[in-house]
């Protein structure tokens, strides 16, 4: 009877892994900026899978196009570090006065992350950004386009001075 129990029990052990494994790998294989791509004439980019990977969708004149969402999604987070960098310690100034806690210690921590950026984006794939954050973030306007090739047009930010210009050439 206990090498029975053992085995359902191993058995069970086995099954939850795989499911973890599962639900872990369709985390990751989520496309970071879902809802937030448009090709160039304004239409929304559609979102699908292709074995393990994620890919958007771009309609060329009815001839669906299927980009990997981590070549976009990698090419707007490094335009979005390219507009920090050079103003780590503005941002965790003002960082630190939202948090209401300028002090020296939080200062410092917050400017190490901005520092280590490149670290905080591989992260950042393997979490990706909740579907909460990404409807709050096309609610402020924050919108990018891409052409048929996948290449980055323009990402609009609001409150981003010179947002919405071409990233791309």
């Amino acid at each position: 009877m206990d090498a029975n129990v053992n085995q359902v029990s191993h058995l069970l052990n086995i099954i939850g892994k795989i499911v973890v494994r599962k639900i872990i790998k369709v985390m990751v294989a989520q496309p970071l900026f879902a809802g937030l791509i448009f090709d160039e004439n304004g239409n929304p980019v559609d979102v699908s899978q292709i074995g393990d990977e994620s890919v958007y969708v771009v309609n060329d004149a009815g001839f669906r196009r299927h980009i990997p969402s981590a070549d976009v999604d990698r090419q707007v987070l490094n335009s979005m570090m390219e507009q920090i960098k050079g103003h780590e310690d503005i941002l965790s100034e003002q960082a630190v006065k939202m948090l209401g806690q300028d002090d020296l210690f939080t200062r410092a921590i917050i400017q190490n992350q901005l520092k280590h950026m490149d670290q905080q984006i591989d992260a950042l794939f393997t979490t990706g950004i909740p579907e909460a954050g990404r409807a709050y973030m096309g609610m402020m306007g924050f919108k990018v386009v891409i052409n048929v090739h996948g290449e980055v047009v323009s990402i609009e930010q609001p409150g981003a001075a010179g947002g919405g210009e071409d990233e791309g050439d």
